[in-house]
């Protein structure tokens, strides 16, 4: 989360005043939660970060979001937003999971509890219990452990690991008795990253960094693009979480974290041509603030959320600790016109 005014931010949290954002980017459209988690147990600390979601195709309702307490480990909520279990592992900032079939739902945290040696912890998710099981602590590289992205392709597990540095490293992951990790490519922006996300259809992988924008790799490339700068028009910085939905062979859309001011940029794939902006307002739920992690899930998850699900951190939940907030994916689409 950003640093800007450390000691004034971390009055204004724990008195529960909102903190006015310096810069503002184009005004948001509003859409309200449908639905939140239980606060994380970690109360008056910036803690909750970052949320990955599974989806039970079979029953949608009984689908699943794994979420990350960073100074104490994960938890698994189930869509009423209560509390199915929580794993005691340690400082996890970012979390995904990809459903390998008859490997399992994997799930992947990055590791930041040795701040100059960045891991992994991979986890296996039951879906009937709601519970984690931890396969391995995998080593990934120099530097502190940050984001975390991963995808299932041709039966292969790949994770991406930006740690605080500028480093992405890239990882093959083999399942087996015991897990192991190859590394493939090690990416760089110029300063610190977070965010990530693969479009699961062809390898591309998308990487926030935090006070510059949206990078975009291509399989194999060995230098990005910048595809989305901050420009305190869409994005204001911090860029945070990423989430990715397809539509058909390359379109879709990404969004964006705009932490700075609150809000989120959608925008369009594959050109990555700007959409629109939308907030996380109070309504019958409280708001979302200050966002750090987030991901959206295209699909049925039930009557609540007939296409899709949208799950952001909220960084200001007064008078509870931090949670994370649930919104209707039909409804932003709406909100957007899209």
């Amino acid at each position: 989360m950003r640093a800007l005014l450390p000691l004034l931010l971390a009055g204004a949290s724990l008195a529960g005043c909102a903190t006015t954002p310096a810069i503002t980017g184009l005004a948001p459209v509003p859409v309200t939660a449908t639905g939140e988690t239980a606060p994380v147990g970690t109360g008056n600390a910036d803690a909750a970060d970052d949320p990955a979601i599974w989806r039970n195709a079979a029953d949608p309702a009984a689908s699943l979001i794994v979420a990350t307490d960073k100074k104490a480990g994960l938890y698994v909520y189930g869509l009423d937003g209560t509390v199915r279990s929580f794993f005691d592992a340690g400082r996890v900032n970012n979390v995904d999971l990809v459903d390998m079939g008859a490997q399992g739902i994997i799930v992947i945290a990055s590791d930041r509890n040795d701040v100059t040696a960045a891991k992994a912890q991979l986890f296996r998710l039951d879906p009937a219990s709601a519970t984690l099981t931890r396969l391995a602590i995998l080593p990934v590289g120099a530097g502190e452990a940050y984001g975390m992205c991963a995808t299932g392709r041709d039966g292969t597990l790949l994770i991406y690991s930006p740690v605080k540095e500028g480093a992405i490293y890239e990882q093959r992951i083999a399942l087996g008795t015991t897990p192991t990790a190859e590394g493939l490519r090690t990416l760089r922006v110029a300063t610190q990253p977070e965010g990530c996300i693969v479009d699961h259809r062809d390898g591309t992988l998308y990487v926030g960094e935090e006070d510059a924008g949206i990078w975009r790799f291509r399989t194999g490339a060995a230098t990005g693009e910048m595809v989305a700068a901050v420009d305190n028009r869409y994005l204001v910085a911090d860029v945070e979480g990423l989430g990715l939905v397809p539509a058909g062979a390359n379109g879709g859309w990404l969004v964006a974290s705009s932490q700075g001011d609150n809000a989120y940029a959608v925008f369009r794939l594959p050109d990555m041509a700007p959409l629109g902006r939308f907030a996380v307002v109070p309504g019958a739920i409280g708001g979302s603030e200050e966002t750090d992690g987030l991901e959206v899930i295209a699909g049925d998850f039930g009557p609540d959320y007939p296409e899709g699900l949208f799950v952001a951190q909220d960084g200001h939940n007064q008078p509870a600790a931090q949670n994370f907030k649930l919104v209707s994916w039909a409804a932003i689409k709406a909100a957007l016109g899209i």
